[in-house]
């Protein structure tokens, strides 16, 4: 393949063509969603096996480095790499962007004339987050980066009616240009310090960490440091979840499955490209720093999960304890590819389940959701209550479920890079954490005596949705190989 290979970029390309088709054909067909509805899920389906051609092509031939700077060897900038990593996450991207959709249906459905903004919106953030995992240049990734970014912000005050919409997108957008401005000032900073933007090629801050000694050394810990904050902002990790819980709160139920699991898919493949394969040699610099990060996430994400009444703030708070389990696979360097990898798969479909499913108990457009407005849900809707139930005891990590797979394969691969003491409190705080799983579904199979409960009704898409997301929960905890045996494959150039 040359320099300018279009399958390295396939996968931007179908998404990006796809928004362009669905406002256009949005406009012409008088934004009737009958007619564009199916192609946003068509395209997403599109850039999923765009994704699948990739790792196809990377397994035949190895993949590469492709579009460098003009009149330059193609190993001397690059700006895209195309292999397992990149084009794992290019599959899982489509099909997550996939049940999103479908669990975003019914808001568009009351959304109207606007739905189709909505859905374009939805195209062009997921192009943004694999440009994240796609690109070795820093530069490029905070293009992926604000492209996604600037999607969502607007997605999570989308309904702008509704109490709390406004201020959720408005703290969302504040915090993440903070953030966003750190990450580039860390990018920066690293430049300065090593004299390249690029992660792989012959000029590249791989080659010079690996072959030089960095005469201003407090210029790249600064550096590192900064775009490191940027990153743990995305994903969510104390002490830098402070936008979390209220963004959640506030943000439509159905547009959360996405900005949930789509940003920490993003967020946790560019930490492990720029610090796990970029600066590798630098791992005993970082590596500590992550570790704590991810003790006080496991730590602040379960106590304050405990005490919340809102469904969508203790899921929020459950998402932090997450991002500091995956952590704890990261400060393994490239052993701990695999455990990424597994555990962000499957939770990716887990929280797209849950909050699919807060969103046909409260209504896909709601802000402030009570966790015992699920009360009774089991016999409102036996089906959605079974399977949410089946959603917790995934994110808890109960046995036969993808949850405790995924854990066990993180907390090894922290044993083997001797972080036992992470361990120790990765194990101590799932524990804890089973209490307010429990809780949840404990309140979904209890309700009042004597008091007569309507029939919950939910549409076939957003049914669809959560039984996608237990199914990836149920098959990959029970049967966990074949989906292992790829991403012991999703490995970096």
């Amino acid at each position: 393949m040359g320099n300018a290979s279009f399958i390295a970029v396939a996968f931007e390309v179908v998404l990006l063509t796809g928004a362009l088709v669905t406002i256009l054909v949005g406009v012409v067909a008088g934004r009737n969603r009958s007619v564009w509805g199916p192609l946003v899920g068509m395209f997403f389906l599109l850039s999923a096996v765009a994704g699948l051609w990739q790792w196809l092509e990377v397994q035949a031939d190895g993949g590469g480095l492709y579009f460098s700077t003009q009149n330059l060897p193609i190993m001397r900038s690059p700006m895209v790499v195309m292999d397992g990593f990149s084009s794992f996450a290019a599959v899982i991207l489509g099909l997550v962007g996939f049940v999103a959709f479908l669990g975003s249906w019914d808001l568009q459905v009351r959304l109207g004339k606007r739905a189709v903004e909505f859905s374009s919106l939805m195209l062009l953030g997921v192009a943004g987050l694999h440009m994240m995992a796609a690109t070795p240049n820093l530069v490029v990734v905070f293009i992926g980066l604000e492209t996604a970014s600037i999607a969502f912000y607007v997605l999570a005050g989308f309904t702008r009616t509704v109490h709390g919409s406004d201020e959720a997108a408005l703290k969302y957008f504040l915090l993440g240009s903070l953030a966003s401005a750190m990450f580039l000032y860390g990018v920066a900073l690293t430049f300065a310090a090593t004299g390249s933007l690029s992660l792989y090629g012959e000029n590249s801050i791989l080659n010079f960490l690996s072959s030089h000694i960095v005469s201003q050394p407090g210029i790249l810990l600064a550096g590192m440091s900064l775009m490191l904050v940027g990153l743990m902002f995305k994903i969510s990790a104390a002490p830098f979840h402070q936008w979390a819980p209220d963004v959640y709160q506030g943000a439509p139920n159905a547009a959360l499955g996405l900005l949930v699991a789509g940003v920490k898919i993003a967020g946790f493949a560019a930490i492990a490209r720029i610090f796990v394969e970029g600066m590798a040699s630098q791992i005993d610099t970082w590596a500590p720093i992550v570790a704590v990060i991810a003790t006080i996430s496991m730590i602040v994400g379960v106590v304050m999960a405990l005490v919340q009444d809102d469904i969508k703030r203790l899921l929020a708070y459950s998402g932090v304890s997450h991002a500091g389990y995956i952590l704890t696979a990261i400060v393994a360097g490239s052993g701990g590819y695999s455990a990424m990898w597994f555990y962000l798969a499957t939770y990716a479909f887990m929280v797209v389940g849950a909050f699919t499913v807060v969103s046909m108990v409260s209504g896909p457009g709601s802000s402030a959701t009570s966790i015992d407005s699920l009360k009774g849900l089991g016999k409102r809707n036996p089906e959605a209550a079974w399977l949410m139930a089946v959603l917790m005891l995934g994110m808890a990590g109960i046995p036969f479920f993808t949850g405790f797979v995924g854990k066990v394969l993180a907390f090894t691969s922290a044993a083997n890079a001797d972080y036992v003491w992470l361990v120790v409190i990765g194990v101590v705080t799932t524990v804890i954490g089973l209490a307010y799983y429990l809780r949840v579904i404990l309140t979904m199979f209890s309700s009042d005596e004597g008091v007569e409960l309507a029939t919950l009704d939910v549409s076939m898409s957003a049914r669809f949705a959560v039984i996608i997301g237990a199914t990836v929960t149920v098959v990959f905890g029970v049967v966990p190989w074949p989906l292992l045996d790829v991403v012991r494959n999703a490995l970096p150039l």
